[in-house]
């Protein structure tokens, strides 16, 4: 893993059990069966009112344990083609007094095309002749990978979430592609401001960009079905679903919230290296990507169901959920478990809530903060009371203890055609001296150096051209592997010598 961890792995499971425990378990409260519910959220300034999506387009609103129809959009809604339908909504910050809301959904104008839509609310229901356009999003090709998460930020702008178009190994090449608006995060100011169905906020990352490509405020994801932010810290977590090998959760802080931010699909997939089949030969090698704090492979280590899907949750913020408290809760499509890590300490604290969810299809959480956990199968059900105590089935990487590896330059200008110096180390490394350190330029081995007594390892490199490099170290029986941020080494016109 590339990350730094507080804490050793040989405590993890004490640290979640600690985090964890409580002397009742949790239970799942029922709220009510829908057809294909998808989503669920409540009214901003009413968590009694809740609104539950149904996937082929319906949206139901319960209140007082009773559902009716709050709106229908299955005249436009395309559904439900492998992954296509009605994904998500978001009621603006003032529903209670503006009664506008926004939908997520795939249309029937030109096949898996893309749209985020207004449309307002009179009383318990919304007609479909509100619905207004606000931005719509070519997806062609393929009916899955659409993201379809609508979420307002803490600053009260509207957050999109695009999957990549579809395919294996990002088949469209829109990922990394700028000019695409699939496989990132958008941001707008949805209010109509004259003519225009949108307003770009100040900030946006690539404000510069030919409209509508001034809306993207982070790229490179797969399909990143479910996001959300912490309603404490504004923090955003993304759950981005993985290819054939790894899952992944990014997450940045607030304010920044990740703007600008390559999170590095296709060329990284969780921690580990991409397909990137479709890129220019060596971009792979010369781009900065924000690594995630945390991912999972398919194959489970120690045994359990494979997993498939990471279905993104929430930061806990329900204080009588107890122990969950802080925590970042998350599940995956094909087992159903709930799971939960500390952010700050994501790999060692991963554990097992001990729920289960049948065809687990996405949380949600209200405005009172609770949290709701929806099943493709038809179930809403609310999550209550103490967590359950203990960590089941912990990953098999918290079985190992982390390690760090650091990398420095000895000068990051170097003359040209001259040998520049860096030095590793690693911690802990009391059983790690004579491993060997590899220094990497992106995928290709520069050199391998073996620790020393210091738990060092020295590298002399002739820089010809600017250099972007990391030093990784392999895992063993007791250590994680890990590899260091990276250096740059800048070359310089040789200085003339008389």
């Amino acid at each position: 893993m590339a990350k730094i961890f507080g804490l050793l792995c040989a405590f993890s499971v004490a640290l979640c059990l600690a985090q964890v425990s409580a002397a009742e378990g949790a239970s799942l409260q029922p709220i009510g069966s829908f057809e294909e519910p998808i989503y669920v959220t409540s009214d901003p300034g009413n968590p009694e009112r809740l609104f539950v999506v149904e996937r082929a387009g319906e949206i139901k609103l319960v209140s007082n344990g009773i559902a009716t129809t709050f709106a229908d959009l299955s005249s436009v809604v395309a559904c439900c083609e492998v992954e296509r339908g009605l994904l998500s909504i978001a009621l603006a910050p003032d529903f209670d007094t503006s009664g506008l809301f926004y939908v997520d959904y795939t249309g029937k104008e030109a096949p898996g095309e893309i749209h985020v839509a207004e449309m307002q609310a009179l009383g318990n229901s919304a007609s479909i002749g509100t619905l207004r356009n606000v931005l719509t999003i070519p997806h062609p090709g393929a009916a899955n990978h659409n993201g379809g998460q609508l979420q307002f930020g803490p600053e009260g702008d509207l957050f999109i979430s695009t999957g990549d178009g579809g395919g294996n190994n990002d088949a469209f090449h829109n990922a990394q592609n700028l000019s695409s608006l699939l496989g990132k995060i958008l941001r707008i100011d949805p209010h109509q401001s004259g003519p225009q169905p949108y307003t770009v906020p100040a900030g946006n990352p690539f404000s510069a960009a030919t409209p509508p490509d001034d809306t993207i405020w982070s790229y490179g994801l797969r399909n990143p079905f479910r996001f959300s932010f912490d309603r404490l810290s504004g923090a955003i977590a993304i759950g981005d679903v993985g290819e054939g090998r790894r899952e992944e959760v990014d997450y940045a802080a607030a304010p920044g919230l990740g703007g600008g931010a390559n999170y590095g699909w296709n060329c990284r997939e969780g921690f580990v290296e991409g397909p990137a089949t479709d890129l220019p030969a060596g971009k792979c090698a010369t781009t900065s990507f924000v690594e995630p704090i945390f991912d999972y492979p398919h194959i489970d280590p120690a045994g359990g169901p494979a997993r498939c899907a990471i279905i993104g949750g929430y930061v806990v913020r329900d204080p009588g959920l107890g122990g969950l408290y802080g925590r970042y809760l998350y599940g995956d499509l094909c087992t159903g478990e709930l799971r939960s890590f500390d952010p700050a300490n994501p790999a060692a604290s991963d554990c097992a809530v001990g729920l289960q969810v049948e065809d687990l299809n996405s949380f949600g959480e209200d405005s009172a903060g609770r949290l709701y956990v929806v099943s493709g199968k038809g179930r809403v059900q609310r999550l209550v009371g103490a967590t359950a105590a203990g960590c089941s089935s912990p990953a098999q990487a918290s079985l190992r203890r982390p390690s760090f590896i650091g990398l420095r330059a000895v000068r990051r200008k170097v003359e040209r055609n001259r040998r520049g110096g860096l030095v590793a180390w690693v911690s802990p490394c009391a059983e790690r001296r004579g491993d060997r350190v590899r220094l990497m330029q992106g995928r290709r081995t520069l050199a391998s150096r073996s620790l020393n007594r210091a738990c060092t390892a020295h590298f002399l490199v002739r820089v010809r051209h600017n250099l972007t490099l990391r030093a990784t170290i392999g895992e063993d029986s007791t250590y994680q592997a890990a590899i260091s941020k990276r250096v740059k080494l800048r070359a310089v016109p040789r200085k003339h010598r008389h």
